[in-house]
């Protein structure tokens, strides 16, 4: 089945870069890791692909939902890992299938803080939204 890539540009390129080298261009970007994320859309079940910011803790993947730093509505990678929770994964040259959910309460706020502290970026999109910005965990399920 044929996957589209983010309809912005830069994440677009950025994503075909980071899988033409398996990661090894891509994967260090802004001195933040970055992923490659597979999932189904919620409306028209066909497979989307986006680059990602990601963490790790204890064995799983954190990923923050902010969007730009002007939105004010959740980005749609997001909003479709949310209704469809099987993505696949690339980090680097390895692929994964992983099952997503959104962390909340004491596990948001503390995964959620260790994800500033890698990309301070996230307070200013905290700042300048008025909503709560989702914090997706991913744990693996097999290989992809």
């Amino acid at each position: 089945m044929k996957v589209a890539d983010s309809p912005d540009p830069s994440v677009a390129e950025h994503v075909r870069r980071y899988l033409a080298t398996d990661g090894e261009s891509g994967h260090m970007e802004g001195g933040v890791t970055n992923l490659v994320l597979t999932y189904r859309g919620r409306k028209s079940g066909g497979l989307y692909r986006t680059g990602l910011f990601y963490g790790e803790d204890d064995g799983r993947y954190v990923l923050v939902a902010s969007g730009s730093a002007i939105t004010h509505t959740h980005p749609q990678w997001y909003l479709n890992v949310a209704a469809e929770p099987e993505v696949e994964v690339q980090i680097r040259g390895e692929r994964f299938t992983a099952r997503a959910r959104t962390a909340e309460g004491g596990e948001r706020e503390r995964l959620w803080n260790m994800m500033v502290e890698r990309a301070p970026v996230y307070r200013v999109y905290e700042a300048r939204s008025r909503r709560t910005i989702p914090v997706v965990v991913l744990e693996r399920t097999g290989a992809a």
